[in-house]
């Protein structure tokens, strides 16, 4: 049988979304509840710094009552050249699922062509969806519904913004995204895409953000915070949405420059619950991926 893979999101039908984000919302009132990896192995490849991602994933299998194997990139062959190929085909002989967090997407796509167990994304540089359903599901927390809901994002145009777009339009969220020239997303993307973050924040139910120097920027730094500058979430900008509209941000943030520190710690985010919720998407996640 041809094993479930999560790379991009787009694997779920806007039915399955739903339901998936529906099952989150019980484990979440039951962390315990559910023993669907119970005596089943799941590996966890981490070749990119992690803190949210390592723990809710660890933490989520332990809770489904299955093992999670912690598997760093330089422990591995591939770090000495090993073929893909190979990786995935002795994987598949020892685990019941894999997850990876790396970054060329064709990495993970190469990885899940050749495994005979579901393949899912922890992250790569061009998608991150594992974040787009904690967010999808902190926004259904706050307002019961997605459809009709807008969302605007404010900054670069990567891979958070984009797994936003992808399955924020499959939800029935209008996802703007407003980022400086040079910076944005794909035109195809399913978001709207503006330059004015004030644009983007009019009329929101919710305000995100993200880092000016992504993992793997480093060398460009003083030229994004440059390009960035006008790209700050903040009170001001949040006073432009609804008056109940609140901060999303995928951490770690930088307090001072994509997001003013009264906005990280004050009353008008959602952001440690945001957090929080990457461990009950993902349980909902494995649960599918293994039915």
């Amino acid at each position: 049988m041809t094993p479930r893979h999560f790379l991009t999101g787009t694997e779920l039908s806007a039915d399955e979304l739903a339901a998936l984000l529906g099952r989150a919302a019980e484990l979440k009132l039951a962390p315990w509840g559910s023993l669907a990896l119970a005596h089943r192995q799941i590996g966890l490849v981490f070749e990119k710094p992690s803190t949210r991602t390592r723990v809710s994933f660890e933490v989520g299998v332990v809770e489904l009552g299955g093992h999670p194997l912690l598997l760093r990139g330089d422990e591995l062959q591939i770090s000495r050249g090993e073929a893909l190929r190979d990786t995935a085909l002795v994987l598949s002989r020892h685990l019941d699922a894999v997850g990876v967090r790396t970054g060329p997407h064709a990495a993970l796509e190469e990885l899940a062509r050749h495994s005979t167990i579901p393949v899912f994304n922890m992250l790569t540089a061009e998608h991150h969806p594992c974040q787009a359903l904690a967010d999808l599901l902190t926004l259904r927390e706050a307002y019961g519904t997605l459809a009709g809901l807008r969302l605007g994002y404010i900054g670069d145009g990567n891979n958070v913004a984009r797994s936003l777009a992808l399955l924020g339009s499959l939800a029935g969220v209008e996802v703007v995204v407003a980022s400086p020239e040079g910076y944005e997303l794909e035109a195809d993307c399913g978001a709207t895409l503006v330059r004015d973050p004030a644009e983007a924040a009019r009329g929101a139910h919710a305000l995100y953000t993200d880092v000016w120097v992504s993992m793997g920027d480093e060398s460009e730094a003083a030229e994004r915070r440059a390009s960035f500058a006008a790209y700050h979430l903040d009170d001001a900008l949040l006073d432009l949405a609804r008056p109940e509209a609140f901060a999303l941000h995928d951490l770690p943030a930088h307090a001072g420059e994509e997001i003013s520190a009264e906005v990280l710690y004050g009353p008008r985010q959602r952001i440690w619950d945001q957090a929080e919720n990457r461990r009950h998407a993902q349980k909902a996640l494995l649960e599918w991926l293994l039915a």
